[in-house]
């Protein structure tokens, strides 16, 4: 810093060997001291009177800088090298080994549990979202929850994106050299899965002769994550930035940018290549959001009869898996390794119990095949317990970093409100088959009969009406389905696999699937609650108005039927019009929208009757049919 007893040695020499003025040659010889002395020992105070230590320390000591002396800046500025000096090995440590070392907390960078002791834990459910995690993998619980940013310990000179991507780099080196032992070493992947997928149907055994999946790379260790020229490099930059004499913020910036960049992309190495990212991604497109249609398609026919009942509190999840195992046997190819990932879950049912829902009455039909309806059809049944019906997919590290619980959440939301569209537009189709095929097995047994024949022709007559509002059901769920389908999720697909095609940054690439989730939920009107609404209720009134159509024969009363008819149009009426909007078809969150509404209204006839007013219905034309006995 000074040399203080080098000057005052120097006026002792001085003194004792010329015979000079005294008291002149040491003020002379000190005189430099006095713009300093007290400057320091000023800030000295201070520094005790506040503990200012570390992170603060350094911002105190660069606002000193900036003074009109010249020995009090070189004095200062010296001081600060110093400081620098520590925080270059404390960024050393974190950036090239993934190690913390911050013994007295001055570094800016802290770990989470630091900062919930000092906070008296400002985040209560933070020890739950920990044990959430694998308790046998450390580095999971350090990548979301375990370092933050101590903003009291940040020096204002460096800007708050630099920290950011420091306490990146430092989370990713700890993650590319600490890969878990299971990473390592798979030779046992998935045991528990092969077990689980001999499932006993019906007094059966099926099995599903699935392959192992294959080890990502059972020799791998964590230098061969992050190679060992790559840590040299990340270690010379930070060498080059210690014995540069002053502290230049762009070439600190640069440094601290290129740093991160080596670290995304081995990071982006890991989950992309290594752990086979496309293809989770691919599952989870497949089983969430329905791209593989002939599984689902087979597993709602397999269910349809159980699902017309209420589930049962204590075996509904167990009651879905029969249908379930037998919908991928007969799909699911063995080649399909992600399936084993999938598992089907019935959450708590919460209030809803078999007292509180009618339970359905069995219809026969003619050729010996059965239907359960509903007994009444006006009970909460659409929207039941079934509606719950979620997917669970296992996650293995290091893809655990990039699908968090709250990237499958989102997943999950999508799923449920995918299959509740699918599994309505099924019912639609099959209530009319049902009732064509009735209908024409009573046309062949009395085609001969002229009197019973004219009863068949009039019942038919009677409930023409009622095919023509199926018809508007079916018409509007199979465009909506199109839409989410193809314009949606086909659509963001595409732009998300060219943006992976494009990317080799881990963040990166979190940010364009977070984008991605995020456009499918908002194009799907999943977070406009009017509009989602409106669906639920509209999905409600499809599977009412087929229950009611397959019991038509036990009642002749059709109140009910039009009761339905008149909802159905009020709400398709003010779905029209709301999504027709200049707020949501003038706007970019759902840029096919136009054509999803060009589609509903190809012949103008919601325009007709919506008349462009939301909640003002004009209705459509009256069934005269329905109350012709």
């Amino acid at each position: 810093m000074l040399t203080p007893w080098s000057a005052v040695l120097h006026i002792e020499q001085k003194l004792l060997s010329e015979s000079i003025p005294i008291l002149a040659t040491v003020t002379q010889g000190l005189n430099k001291f006095f713009v300093i002395l007290p400057p320091l020992y000023d800030l000295i105070v201070e520094i005790e009177r506040d503990d200012i230590r570390g992170g603060q320390l350094l911002n105190l000591l660069h606002k000193r800088c900036h003074c009109g002396v010249p020995e009090l800046q070189t004095c200062i500025q010296r001081l600060l090298w110093h400081g620098h000096q520590v925080m270059y090995n404390q960024l050393a440590s974190w950036m090239v080994y993934g190690i913390l070392q911050d013994q007295h907390g001055e570094f800016f960078i802290r770990r989470q549990e630091d900062r919930d002791v000092e906070h008296g834990s400002s985040h209560p459910d933070m020890s739950e979202k920990l044990a959430r995690l694998s308790t046998d993998d450390t580095s999971l619980t350090d990548w979301h929850l375990g370092f933050h940013i101590f903003l009291d310990m940040l020096p204002e000179y460096i800007h708050m994106r630099i920290a950011e991507s420091i306490l990146f780099a430092g989370k990713a080196i700890r993650v590319l050299r600490n890969p878990i032992h299971a990473f390592r070493f798979q030779d046992n992947l998935y045991p528990q899965q092969m077990v689980r997928s001999s499932q006993k149907i019906q007094g059966l055994t099926v099995r599903f002769p699935f392959q192992k999946e294959t080890p990502l790379d059972t020799k791998l260790v964590g230098e061969e994550l992050l190679p060992q020229s790559e840590a040299d490099k990340i270690e010379n930059m930070l060498q080059d930035l210690k014995e540069s004499s002053e502290f230049h913020k762009r070439s600190f910036e640069c440094a601290v940018d290129s740093i991160r960049a080596i670290a995304a992309s081995h990071l982006w190495q890991l989950v992309v290549i290594r752990a086979d990212l496309n293809g989770h991604l691919k599952a989870l497109k497949d089983y969430f959001l329905l791209a593989k249609g002939d599984f689902f398609q087979c597993f709602l026919e397999e269910s349809r009869q159980l699902m017309r009942l209420p589930p049962r509190q204590s075996t509904a999840e167990a009651d879905l898996m029969v249908p379930f195992q037998l919908a991928a046997l007969k799909t699911i190819s063995e080649d399909d390794k992600y399936f084993l990932r999938v598992s089907l879950r019935m959450p708590s049912l919460g209030t809803v119990k078999p007292s509180q829902v009618d339970v359905p009455k069995v219809k026969a039909y003619s050729d010996g095949s059965s239907a359960a309806v509903p007994s009444n059809a006006s009970s909460e049944l659409s929207l039941d317990g079934w509606d719950g019906i979620a997917l669970e997919y296992s996650v293995d590290w290091p893809l655990q970093l990039f699908f968090t619980q709250e990237v499958l959440s989102k997943y999950l939301r999508v799923f449920q409100y995918l299959l509740r569209l699918k599994r309505t537009q099924m019912e639609l189709e099959k209530s009319w088959a049902a009732v064509m095929h009735q209908d024409h097995t009573d046309f062949a047994q009395h085609r001969n009969e002229r009197i019973k024949c004219s009863t068949s022709q009039q019942r038919r007559q009677r409930f023409r009406p009622m095919w023509r509002v199926r018809e508007h059901m079916a018409f509007l769920i199979r465009n909506l389905q199109f839409y989410i389908q193809v314009d949606v999720i086909e659509s963001q697909w595409n732009v998300l696999q060219s943006h992976i095609q494009d990317s080799q940054d881990f963040t990166e690439l979190v940010n364009f699937h977070q984008e991605y989730l995020s456009a499918l939920i908002s194009q799907s009107f999943l977070d406009i609650g009017s509009v989602s609404r409106i669906l639920d209720s509209i999905m409600k009134l499809c599977l009412q108005f087929c229950w009611n159509i397959e019991n038509q024969e036990s009642s002749q009363n059709t109140t009910e039927l039009e009761h339905i008819t008149e909802e159905f149009n009020k709400k398709s009426n003010s779905l029209y019009t709301i999504l027709r909007s200049s707020r949501l078809a003038g706007s970019q969150r759902a840029p096919f929208l136009r054509r999803f509404l060009l589609r509903l209204n190809f012949n103008s006839f919601f325009e007709a009757t919506a008349r462009g007013v939301l909640n003002v219905v004009r209705p459509r034309p009256a069934l005269p049919g329905l109350n012709q006995q």
